[in-house]
């Protein structure tokens, strides 16, 4: 059943774990390594251009020695097998070095993969392509065999997020009592789905409404901004940023409109409507059409008997601003502009229905698009697409590296107190 996975290491004497994970993931990666070595001739990468360096296979052996700092369980892989190989290819032989190679590069697909792994906890795969899980093995083996330092590659975990790689560093260093662990192993769990260091992306941080814009691995720019409230907490998701819309509509969600807007009709009359630039329409289907607001009972709205569908105009009062970027979702979730940019010097930033506020969204825009956007007059829901589409990560981390050490924000979803009692006070947070 582990033909391909076994073959590789039956030289050397390793038995192949029988559980049904490592099964699947061995099978896979055996055929991966496979189409990899015919696509390159069999041309070793481990070993250096003389095959005398071992400095990566043996940075590859000390990360598993340490494969329970990442939640999951050294004995797994083949350690010995592994230094066995590497002292043999004192000999020279041709074939046991491609059979070495072939050992190490299938070893560190099954590693590679397994921490990649995502446990459920509610993060929402908009655009399946980003899981992490579905990156190809062949892909991780090119970006290794083409990478400037192999040695630096593996030591440095390069196909993991440098977010992962700050919070695993911390849990090896040690000296944590036994909550502060639990805690770093939970937003380990989560950093597990940002992405590999390569191209742009964005990644969101609900617990700390900060936005980050990145190029590999490097943090370009950050802004501040606006999330959900507890009661309406932004997911965390991953999609794709596909386009812009300027000179945006804000179709208002029900509850808000009876929250809001229906009691200030009820006080002020319908001059608040034309005030605030409001229309109300027919249907929430495409051909909606515009209705007399003085036909809808406000005050059932008000108190919930009644729903309709709100919308605002673009101008100066839009709560979506200038711009609006899409990465279509069922959702409802976005990245907006807003016209309250008090509300962005606030210490908690928790005051959306969901979707994210920017601090700086023509800043934001900047360097989506390498210039400015501006719309062409005053037409509404103007789309402006982007010719790579980008991916945002809307995660939630209470702990994450910077300046080398870890800062700490707080729980405000209470995603940490309820995942931490799915898995019991005493409960290890292992990721299998």
């Amino acid at each position: 059943m582990l033909a391909t996975f076994a073959a590789a290491l039956a030289p050397l004497g390793f038995s192949v774990p029988a559980s049904a994970a490592a099964i699947e993931t061995a099978q896979s990666s055996g055929r991966s390594v496979d189409a990899f070595y015919a696509a390159t001739g069999g041309r070793p990468i481990w070993f250096g251009p003389t095959m005398a360096d071992p400095s990566a296979a043996t940075a590859l052996i000390e990360l598993l020695r340490s494969a329970e700092v990442d939640g999951l369980i050294t004995s797994d892989y083949p350690i010995a097998a592994l230094e066995e190989a590497v002292r043999e290819l004192g000999a020279g032989d041709l074939n046991s070095i491609r059979r070495a190679d072939r050992l190490f590069s299938n070893v560190f697909v099954r590693f590679a993969s397994d921490q990649r792994r995502i446990s459920p906890d509610g993060m929402i795969w908009v655009d399946r392509s980003l899981k992490p899980s579905e990156t190809a093995d062949q892909a991780l083996l090119d970006a290794f065999a083409s990478s400037e330092s192999q040695r630096a590659y593996i030591a440095e975990m390069r196909w993991m997020n440098p977010i992962y790689m700050g919070l695993r560093d911390a849990l090896s260093r040690g000296g944590h009592d036994a909550e502060e662990e639990k805690l770093l192993r939970l937003n380990l769990e989560r950093a597990r789905a940002l992405p590999e260091p390569r191209g742009r992306y964005v990644i969101v941080n609900g617990s700390a409404a900060r936005l980050a814009m990145f190029e590999g691995a490097r943090e370009v720019d950050s802004m501040r901004v606006v999330v959900g409230k507890p009661a309406q907490a932004t997911p965390m998701m991953a999609a794709l940023i596909r386009y812009t819309s300027l000179n945006p509509y804000w179709n208002v969600p029900p509850d808000l409109t009876a929250e809001r807007i229906a009691p200030n009709v009820v006080k002020e009359g319908l001059s608040y409507l034309q005030k605030k630039g409001y229309q109300v329409l027919s249907s929430w289907g495409d051909d909606a059409r515009l209705i007399d607001p003085a036909t809808v009972d406000w005050k059932a709205v008000a108190e919930g008997r009644d729903e309709i569908r709100v919308r605002q105009l673009p101008g100066p009062e839009n709560a979506m601003g200038q711009m609006k970027f899409m990465f279509p979702n069922s959702q409802g979730v976005y990245l907006h502009d807003t016209p309250q940019k008090e509300l962005l010097a606030e210490a908690s930033r928790m005051f959306s229905g969901g979707c994210v506020r920017l601090e700086d969204a023509p800043r934001f825009a900047r360097w989506l698009y390498g210039r400015d956007l501006q719309p062409s007059g005053a037409a509404p829901e103007q789309a402006v697409r982007l010719n790579d589409a980008v991916p945002v990560y809307i995660t939630y981390l209470t702990a994450v590296p910077e300046g080398g050490k870890i800062a700490h924000y707080r729980d405000v979803y209470g995603r940490d107190r309820q995942a931490l009692a799915e898995r019991g006070v005493a409960g290890e947070l292992v990721s299998r």
